[in-house]
C-alpha cells in the first residue's frame, strides 16, 4: 500500500471514530456506564457554615448513599459565588464535578461564563427566602424603624450582606431604594461570617438567610424583622412578611439546585436527577428544608432550566431599573 493510500486510510478510521464518538455522546460516554467510580467534587460558591453550605453538605450526603461513592464538599467562595462558579464551568463534564447554584451567579459583567450555556441543570433543591434581621442591640423592631433609624442618622446604619451578585446584595441595594434611606451596605464572604458579625454588633442589619441564624432567633441573640416572601415561615412563624412591614414588592427569593459543566452525558444527568427528586422529597430531608426556613422544590433539568432562564433575567431587569453596574 502507497503512503498515500496509507494517508487515505488513517483519516477514513479517524473521521470513523470521531463519529461514532460524537454519535454516543463524546468521549465521556463510555465512562457514564459506571458511574460514579471515585469521589464526586460538589462545589459550594460561599464560605462554610453558611445557607447554601448547610443544605449543600445535606444533599452530599444523602447523594453519598444513594450512589454508592463519596460526595464530597469543596467550599470555593470569593466574589459573590463567582469563582466558584466559573471554576465548575471549566471542569471537564464527565459527572465528577456538580456546582451548587444560587440565583444570581449570573448577574455581574465579565464572569467568564454563561449560566445557560456553560452548565447542564440536574434539579432544583429549595426556595430559599431572605430574612432581614438585626442585632438585638439595635433599636429597630420593624422594617419602619429601620427606615427612619437611617433617616435620622444618614450613612451610619450598616446593612451585612454576601456580595453581588447574591440576591441578599440586590434586596439591601432595592430596600435602599425602595426606602430612600442612606445605609451604609457592608459585604462578606457567605452568610456564615455574616452571622458571626451580626452576632457581636459588628454589623446591625444583616439580609441574611435562615439556616445559620435561626438558632441564635429563637434564643434572642438575633432578631428576624421581616421575611421577604409572600408567605410567612413556618420556621419562624411570628415574623411578618415584607409586605405585612410595609414594603410591598420586597420579595426575595433565591433557588438553590445541582447544575454540571455542560456536555456532562445525559444517562449521568438523567441519573443525578433521579437520585436528587427522591433526595428532596424523602420525609427527612423536606422537614430539614423547612425549617432551615425555605420550601423542597424538586424538578426535572429542564423545569430547573426554565427556573434559571425566569430568575435571572427578572433580576437582571430589576438591576437595570436600579441603575447598578455589578463587576
Amino acid at each position: 500500500m502507497t503512503h498515500c493510500a496509507l494517508w487515505r486510510r488513517y483519516k477514513s478510521l479517524a473521521f470513523g471514530a470521531f463519529a461514532v464518538a460524537a454519535f454516543v455522546g463524546g468521549p465521556f460516554q463510555a465512562k457514564a456506564d459506571d458511574y460514579p467510580n471515585r469521589v464526586v467534587e460538589l462545589i459550594v460558591p460561599f464560605a462554610p457554615g453558611g445557607g447554601v453550605d448547610t443544605e449543600g453538605r445535606v444533599i452530599a450526603q444523602k447523594l453519598s448513599d444513594a450512589l454508592g461513592k463519596r460526595v464530597i464538599v469543596v467550599n470555593k467562595p470569593g466574589a459573590g459565588s463567582v469563582i466558584g462558579v466559573r471554576d465548575a464551568a471549566k471542569a471537564a463534564p464527565d459527572g465528577y464535578t456538580l456546582l451548587m447554584l444560587v440565583t444570581g451567579a449570573s448577574l455581574p459583567a465579565n464572569t467568564g461564563y454563561d449560566l445557560e450555556k456553560d452548565f447542564t441543570p440536574i434539579g432544583l433543591i429549595a426556595s430559599i427566602p431572605i430574612v432581614i434581621m438585626s442585632n438585638p442591640s439595635v433599636p429597630v423592631k420593624t422594617m419602619s424603624d429601620i427606615v427612619a433609624l437611617a433617616k435620622a442618622k444618614p450613612g451610619t446604619v450598616t446593612v451585612g450582606t454576601p456580595p453581588a451578585p447574591t440576591l441578599n446584595y440586590f434586596g439591601a441595594e432595592a430596600f435602599k431604594g425602595q426606602s430612600g434611606a442612606d445605609m451604609t451596605i457592608v459585604t462578606y464572604k457567605g452568610t456564615g461570617p455574616l452571622t458571626t458579625d451580626l452576632l457581636g454588633g459588628h454589623v446591625m442589619i444583616g439580609f441574611n438567610t435562615l439556616p445559620p441564624a435561626i438558632g441564635n432567633i429563637k434564643v434572642g441573640k438575633i432578631r428576624a424583622i421581616a421575611v421577604a416572601a409572600p408567605q410567612r415561615l413556618a420556621a419562624v412563624p411570628d415574623v411578618p412578611t415584607t409586605a405585612e412591614a410595609g414594603m410591598p414588592g420586597l420579595d426575595i427569593v433565591q433557588y438553590y439546585g445541582l447544575v454540571a459543566p455542560a456536555g456532562t452525558p445525559k444517562p449521568i444527568i438523567e441519573r443525578l436527577n433521579k437520585e436528587l427528586r427522591k433526595i428532596v422529597m424523602s420525609e427527612d430531608v423536606k422537614k430539614r428544608i423547612i425549617a432551615d426556613g425555605g420550601g423542597p422544590v424538586a424538578s426535572t433539568p429542564e423545569e430547573y432550566a426554565a427556573n434559571i432562564h425566569r430568575e435571572e433575567g427578572k433580576w437582571a431587569a430589576l438591576i437595570k431599573k436600579l441603575g447598578l453596574v455589578v463587576y
